[in-house]
């Protein structure tokens, strides 16, 4: 008779979900909207960490106001990923969060690539490139752009961790999230102590000890579990960062699994026993937060793009979908590169969008928003066929996210990816992920000798009417946009830092 709640705190909102562990259903759900910080420099996406902790108030209060209080036993946090929380030494926020969509750390990248002696030493020594995305260059960002601000540091969590500390008093971070910071030898599950001194030896000293993903956080302060009407000893596990929890919340805990998330971001990322490490860096090579490993690609531009496009035209969802449908497959041959924010996979943080194929019958709203989705989706197969050379071949995909919800868009990603796609029951897989996390924490607390996959089993199900399947021509079609799509990449991105250069004067 026990209920886990699973917190996921995005870019856009806190979701909260609550697991009945008896049934194996979600019986209650909340969400909370919080917003970026307006007005930056281009390339600058901040965020107030006390932002997030109002939504989880809220959220928390929302989903406990629908179910039986006495019988919560545990909570699990998912937070996006690479964000810098830099807290003083007594756990005050100095500064707004830097976000995993902040890009304006490339000259900070290059100076610690520099430091650990070039990109192949970079991944040598700690299993992956040193990105804008990546947290370890937003904390030298802050040592050369802020140096009053970082002479405070004495703390360094990341957005999961904060909401941890804020829910239990802890400094505590977990393998998974932590594998996303750029400062961690992802093999060997440790700080890298070349990396930590490429930015600042006394690094080390602000960073917690990593801990198993098992483990617990620590346990609901008291104040708080009076505030949620919540009993005493109520345990908040590991957490992790939104992609290990999506990778929970949607069964992707034993090899032979592949899920893509379609939302602001795209990710595509499979489990593995041993660690996956790309020779040229464009896969991550993550932790995932159940003690495996979890290879995975990101690009930034997703629903962000078809975002823009919906409003431009005036759409809503539903005519979006529908305009889309009725373009062709290929769009008549305009194919977009959809590097509105810059780009993580391939590597281009400077670049922009590119329109390739307009004419008299292509310049139309349909046409422009079917080449949106399969630019976006395009974009996302250039990881796919990445981490497939890497050996983590797909049979089939299992997809989440705003994207999912689309039938016209699930059926260009199987065609696109050459494989079927199915979506998920619970569509909230990170928060999902976060309370079945919880209760497997609270099972080996309890002495038990559970696995994680104990709880996924009857709890992660597929919805399968949403299943689709690749259409043989079509695939032909979308192959040949492919490799189009990688040309215009390749070709244009030396000229990228120039032309955001010119855009800007």
């Amino acid at each position: 008779m026990s209920l886990f709640i699973g917190v996921d705190s995005g870019t856009q909102s806190v979701k909260a979900v609550v697991l009945d562990l008896d049934t194996r259903k979600v019986v209650a759900e909340a969400r909370t909207p919080h917003r970026l910080i307006a007005g930056l420099p281009a390339g600058h996406m901040e965020q107030h960490p006390a932002d997030w902790t109002a939504a989880l108030d809220e959220v928390l209060r929302a989903v406990t106001a629908q179910i039986d209080r006495s019988r919560v036993r545990g909570i699990g946090v998912s937070g996006q990923q690479h964000g810098f929380v830099p807290l003083d030494a007594e756990g005050r926020v100095i500064r707004p969060a830097k976000l995993w969509c902040d890009t304006s750390t490339v000259a900070e990248c290059a100076l610690i690539t520099k430091k650990l002696g070039g990109p192949k030493a970079a991944i040598r020594k700690t299993g992956n490139l040193i990105l804008p995305g990546f947290t370890a260059p937003k904390i030298l960002w802050l040592k050369r752009h802020e140096p009053a601000n970082y002479r405070r540091l004495r703390h360094v969590l990341l957005p999961h961790d904060y909401l941890n500390f804020y829910l239990t008093g802890n400094y505590f971070m977990e393998a998974g999230d932590a594998s996303g910071t750029a400062l961690m030898d992802v093999r060997r599950r440790q700080w890298s102590p070349d990396a930590i001194k490429a930015i600042d030896p006394a690094l080390a000293d602000f960073l917690p000890p990593i801990s198993g993903s098992h483990e617990a956080a620590g346990f609901l302060q008291p104040a708080l579990a009076a505030r949620y009407g919540l009993p005493t000893g109520v345990v908040v596990s590991a957490g992790g960062g939104d992609n290990m929890m999506g990778a929970i919340g949607t069964g992707n805990v034993t090899p032979g699994v592949v899920t893509a998330s379609f939302g602001t971001s795209g990710t595509i990322y499979a489990y593995a026993q041993q660690p996956v490490i790309d020779p040229q860096g464009e896969i991550a090579a993550f932790c995932s937060s159940t003690g495996g490993w979890l290879p995975l690609l990101c690009t930034m531009n997703v629903t962000t793009v078809t975002e823009q496009i919906r409003t431009l035209f005036g759409y809503d969802h539903a005519a979006l979908n529908t305009a889309v449908e009725l373009a062709p497959p290929g769009a008549g041959g305009l194919v977009l590169l959809p590097y509105l924010a810059g780009e993580r996979t391939p590597n281009v943080p400077d670049g922009s969008g590119v329109l390739l194929g307009l004419s008299s019958t292509t310049l139309k709203a349909g046409h422009l928003a079917r080449a949106a989705m399969e630019g976006v989706t395009l974009g996302m197969n250039y990881g796919l066929r990445r981490l497939a050379a890497l050996g983590l071949k797909a049979r089939e995909i299992r997809v989440t996210g705003g994207g999912a919800k689309s039938p016209v868009w699930r059926q260009i990603m199987a065609d696109v990816f050459g494989v079927p796609v199915v979506a998920m029951v619970e569509d909230e897989g990170a928060a999902l992920g976060g309370a079945l996390q919880a209760a497997w924490c609270v099972a080996l607390r309890d002495g038990g000798k559970a696995k994680i996959s104990d709880f996924t089993s009857g709890a992660v199900a597929l919805e399968e009417k949403t299943r689709c399947k690749p259409r043989k021509a079509a695939v032909v079609r979308y192959r040949e946009l492919q490799a189009l799509q990688d040309q215009m990449s390749l070709g244009l991105r030396k000229i990228f830092p120039e032309q955001r250069k010119l855009v800007a004067e």
